[in-house]
């Protein structure tokens, strides 16, 4: 994994103060974040968390490039408006779904390498349980997890996420 190489993953840890400040000690040579959720279990409900907004934001900007595209707008051009405008997030500041708007995302690899849309749908699901037991609701991440869903079922699951584009740009 890239970011592993790196030295830029971030790291979401839950358990006592004491145990974090010794993991701490190694995860902090391996990421450029490093996190103390809370008790144990509270790290790994902090990246259901943030993986199902980023399953959200990848397939809402995904949809929002998509119809700027079909409607005779530049990519790039659109992502720079939106990335000075309300529109402005993590996606489009440094994972462009659009293929050549940024040279070192996957998009601009054919899709490769990455974060794999299998695995954005493995934790979309993974929102969807904690909401159930929960007794939360998550429209907005069950849609997305569906859309994921979709794209993987035709073929797309070791593509990188981003390429969920393609799955707005395919349709007529």
């Amino acid at each position: 994994m890239a970011g592993a190489k790196a030295g830029t993953l971030t790291f979401i840890v839950g358990g006592s103060e004491k145990a974090f400040k010794r993991a701490e000690k190694v995860l902090k040579h391996m990421g450029k974040n490093v996190f103390h959720a809370g008790n144990a279990g509270d790290g790994q409900m902090a990246k259901i968390c943030n993986n199902l907004l980023l399953g959200i934001l990848m397939s809402g900007t995904c949809e929002a490039l998509s119809l700027g595209v079909k409607n005779g707008l530049d990519a790039k051009v659109l992502s720079d408006i939106m990335l000075q405008s309300s529109g402005r997030n993590w996606v489009l500041e440094l994972y462009n779904p659009c293929p050549g708007v940024m040279e070192n995302a996957p998009a601009s690899n054919d899709y490769h390498p990455g974060f794999m849309s299998k695995l954005m749908l493995k934790d979309l699901g993974l929102g969807i349980e904690v909401a159930t037991q929960s007794q939360s609701s998550i429209p907005m991440g069950s849609l997305a997890r569906n859309i994921y869903a979709m794209h993987n079922s035709m073929g797309n699951e070791e593509l990188d996420f981003s390429s969920l584009f393609k799955l707005f740009q395919d349709q007529s």
